[in-house]
């Protein structure tokens, strides 16, 4: 068959491959001949459904527990396409309002999904089944999220996430592993009991410590409040963007989760300090830990007032 008989597009096509390979150093066609002899992808094979339809393993007999764990798979898959915007606003350069804002939308977007789907935890469970097999997963906990920390680390000043009464005595400059160890949401995994870290949080910093040091230092210069102080003049789009992320990610999903604990575990305060629980109450709600990621962008009585609205809304059903 002469050339002239083939598809034009076809032609050119191979021609491009041909450039392509040619600049890379490598024999076109050898891949031509793989290209050949392999198989035709599918669905199931392209996204690993076999593999991902057994990550569901139970440790009870509970049928709501399966709910309870692909809930959480779903999250942290978010959390992932969360972290992939973010990581591209961190690396752009020259970094264009029109590209952070674009995918500020989209990290919205995930978070929209995330907020609203987390019915699913306290409307999708029978509270009876849930209280059972919950107690089989100790020490483990949706705190151990470290997908969720990173989002935080890459999104602000980390010096922004220290616990509320100790902000004011850390700044920009302050040495890592000082922010680190006072980090808002250490609070969360201490025993009322005994003021101790719990079993909770000594597993995570084991495993994930070293990387979230690493990324606090590593985004220092280039997290998103960082990247947006950068550009010239930012346009109000853009900040009213900044501002929503902060309230999605800050008012909205806390307090998404503190519903669903109030659901499920609120018990007197005695009771729990007995049982070497966490202090939940004074870790998920925004109004005690006030995290802000741009508090810059908040007059200061909408600070003071952070979360209060939702609160009296969601939880006290009040207008």
């Amino acid at each position: 068959m002469h050339e002239n008989q083939f598809d034009p597009q076809i032609l050119d096509k191979i021609h491009l491959l041909q450039e392509k390979f040619k600049a890379s150093g490598q024999d076109m066609l050898s891949y031509l001949e793989g290209l050949l002899y392999a198989d035709y992808l599918t669905y199931w094979e392209y996204i690993n459904l076999d593999v991902l339809l057994a990550l569901q393993q139970p440790k009870t007999s509970f049928k709501d527990e399966k709910i309870f764990i692909i809930y959480h798979q779903i999250t942290e898959l978010y959390f992932k396409l969360i972290i992939s915007e973010m990581e591209q606003i961190a690396d752009e350069k020259p970094l264009s309002q029109d590209f952070f804002k674009n995918r500020l939308e989209r990290i919205l977007m995930y978070l929209d999904h995330l907020i609203s789907s987390f019915a699913m935890m306290w409307k999708g469970m029978e509270r009876e089944q849930f209280l059972k097999f919950r107690m089989s997963l100790l020490p483990s906990s949706g705190f151990q999220s470290a997908q969720y920390r990173e989002i935080e680390l890459m999104a602000t000043d980390a010096f922004h996430l220290i616990e509320f009464k100790s902000r004011a005595d850390f700044d920009y400059h302050s040495p890592t592993d000082d922010i680190f160890e006072h980090l808002y949401w250490q609070q969360g995994a201490i025993e009322l009991a005994t003021g101790e870290k719990t079993l909770t949080l000594k597993n995570f910093e084991l495993k994930y410590g070293k990387k979230l040091k690493d990324l606090i230092e590593n985004y220092r210069r280039k997290n998103l409040w960082q990247r947006y102080m950068e550009l010239e003049k930012p346009e109000t789009e853009l900040t009213e963007l900044m501002k929503q992320l902060d309230l999605k990610a800050n008012v909205f999903w806390p307090l998404a989760h503190y519903k669903s604990a109030v659901r499920y575990l609120q018990r007197d305060p005695v009771d729990i300090a007995a049982t070497g629980g966490t202090n939940w109450q004074k870790y998920l709600p925004p109004r005690f830990q006030k995290v802000i990621f741009f508090p810059e962008l908040w007059t200061e009585k909408e600070k003071e007032e952070w979360g209060k609205g939702w609160v009296v809304k969601e939880i006290f059903g009040e207008d």
